[in-house]
């Protein structure tokens, strides 16, 4: 195993492996040094949001009355999957045509609206506060078509093709979901105007869609990593606590629901978002490790996590590893990836081959995109095999 992990791919490693019945540490390197985790941080926003969301929390998007005739308030409620149309990336969306179908319904019912078109859309993204783009991100990553700019009001993710995981987005999602809406509307907002906004306390509702569970949004961010989904979930947590809606918010929020739900000593966790974007971020293996511990043993609503995981030349992120030699771990790890220009991470659940259940966190910092991958990817194959037997030494 030393081999292995001083393998040059891995340039500078940090890792920790535990039997994950007993918590026992079997093998560390440096596993008590915080670092950049790339996108295995969603672990730790989907464990925090299924502990204070809960695995059935649903998001809505509203439509609510103007203060003016002829104006109706789009208010968006967080829920970046909400869809353009009748499909997208995201699974059992709500859409925007639904929405349009009610509030058409709900102007013509109206007396006072006979023959009065709906001539102004206001676009309510205020739930969501502060910069909506982390400052230690590279723009990069919007125009190549990773992540969107986090707000309360979008659909598809702000992708330009909705159906495509990767895909540009855009420099204002929020106009994007009101285009989205008026065209949903028809004839009845042909001519209306977009401007935005914030509804008025107690406005009448029009038209309210929800957004699938939690449970099932948990599983997507965790599977396809997606940024967005992660940040919204992130954000949402934020809010439910009370810690606020901002960037900002989620070192108090993210931690303290770590802590008051698990048990977690989460003292050094630097959080400044929920998908591991940020280089600034910082997460032990130790501490990942421990989480996961508690996740295979579906602590809580954990057990949407573990059965969400990509899984080894099988799932998700996972798809396209374990090639080769390496395919011997087909179907017996379960990890989340992680890659950012700094950082290539991995970290889960090993079956190994003797039958113990192994808990594991990789970090390889510094290191090439391929490079990292592959010897990570060798390190997971060599404690498969080891299993219980494994050795710090």
């Amino acid at each position: 195993m030393n081999d292995l992990a001083t393998a040059a791919g891995l340039a500078t490693f940090q890792g920790t492996v535990r039997q994950a019945d007993t918590g026992e540490v079997l093998f560390d390197r440096s596993g008590d040094v915080y670092s950049r985790t790339a996108s295995v941080m969603k672990i730790l926003t989907s464990s925090a949001a299924l502990a204070v969301l809960g695995p059935d929390y649903r998001v809505s998007t509203t439509v609510v009355a103007g203060s003016a005739p002829g104006t109706v308030v789009l208010v968006g409620g967080g829920d970046v999957t909400l869809s353009s149309g009748s499909s997208n990336i995201y699974n059992n969306t709500a859409t925007m045509g639904d929405l349009a179908t009610q509030v058409k319904a709900a102007w013509a019912a109206n007396p006072a609206n006979a023959g009065v078109p709906i001539s102004t859309i206001v676009l309510d993204s205020s739930l969501f506060s502060g910069d909506n783009w982390q400052s230690s991100w590279d723009r990069i990553e919007q125009t190549e078509g990773s992540t969107a700019e986090v707000t309360a009001l979008m659909v598809d993710g702000d992708r330009a093709d909705p159906n495509a995981d990767t895909s540009p987005r855009s420099a204002d999602p929020v106009s994007r979901a009101g285009e989205a809406f008026k065209s949903s509307l028809g004839s009845v907002a042909s001519g209306a105007q977009l401007v935005a906004g914030t509804a008025l306390p107690g406005a009448i509702t029009l038209g309210v869609v929800q957004s699938a569970p939690v449970s099932t949004m948990v599983q997507e961010a965790i599977l396809r990593s997606d940024n967005t989904e992660a940040e919204m979930l992130a954000r949402l947590t934020a809010i439910k606590l009370g810690d606020g809606s901002s960037f900002s918010s989620l070192q108090k929020a993210i931690t303290s629901a770590l802590h008051d739900n698990y048990g977690l000593d989460v003292s050094n966790l630097v959080i400044v978002d929920g998908s591991g974007l940020s280089n600034d971020d910082a997460v032990s293996a130790d501490f990942l490790t421990t989480l996961f511990d508690k996740i295979n043993a579906r602590v809580g609503n954990l057990g949407v996590i573990l059965d969400g995981l990509p899984v080894a030349d099988q799932t998700g992120t996972l798809s396209y590893r374990f090639t080769g030699a390496n395919s011997v771990v087909n179907g017996k790890v379960i990890a989340k990836t992680g890659s950012i220009d700094t950082a290539n991470t991995l970290a889960g659940v090993v079956h190994a081959k003797d039958g113990t259940t192994l808990t594991f966190a990789f970090f390889s910092l510094n290191s090439t995109l391929d490079a990292g991958r592959e010897a990570l990817d060798s390190l997971t194959v060599g404690i498969y095999n080891c299993g219980n037997a494994l050795s710090n030494n």
